[in-house]
C-alpha cells in the first residue's frame, strides 16, 4: 500500500473516532428523560404565564439546567426540595444536613444561570 492510501486510512479512522467521541458526549449531555424536561416546563409555564414567549423560555431553561448538572443529581435536588417540605421528623435531615444544601444549592446555581440565558 502507498503512502497516500495509510495516510487516507488513518485519517478516516481518526475521523470515525472524534465521531463516535462526539456521540458519546451528546449523549451525556441529553440524559434528561423527556418526560423529566416536559414535567419542569409545564411547572414553569404555570409559574410565568402560560404564553408562547414563556413556552420558549421555559424549554431553555430546562435545556440550560440539563446543560450544567447530571439528571441523577437533578432528581436527587428535587427529591431532597419535596422531602423539605414534609412536616415534623421525617423532613428534619432534608433540611438540615450538609448534603441536602449542597444538591439543592447547585440546582439553585443552575436556576439562575437559566434565568440569566432565558429570561
Amino acid at each position: 500500500m502507498t503512502l497516500a492510501g495509510w495516510v487516507r486510512r488513518i485519517v478516516a479512522t481518526l475521523t470515525a473516532l472524534m465521531t463516535i467521541a462526539v456521540i458519546a458526549r451528546a449523549e451525556d449531555l441529553n440524559d434528561y428523560p423527556t418526560s423529566a424536561r416536559v414535567e419542569y416546563a409545564f411547572g414553569c409555564l404555570k409559574a410565568n404565564g402560560e404564553t408562547r414567549q414563556a413556552i420558549e423560555q421555559c424549554s431553555c431553561s430546562i435545556d440550560v439546567i440539563a446543560s450544567l448538572m447530571p439528571y441523577q443529581r437533578y432528581v436527587t435536588a428535587e427529591t431532597v426540595l419535596s422531602m423539605s417540605q414534609v412536616r415534623g421528623d421525617l423532613g428534619g435531615p432534608f433540611r438540615t444536613s450538609e448534603q441536602a444544601a449542597s444538591a439543592v444549592n447547585e440546582l439553585r446555581r443552575a436556576q439562575a444561570e437559566a434565568e440569566v440565558r432565558c429570561f
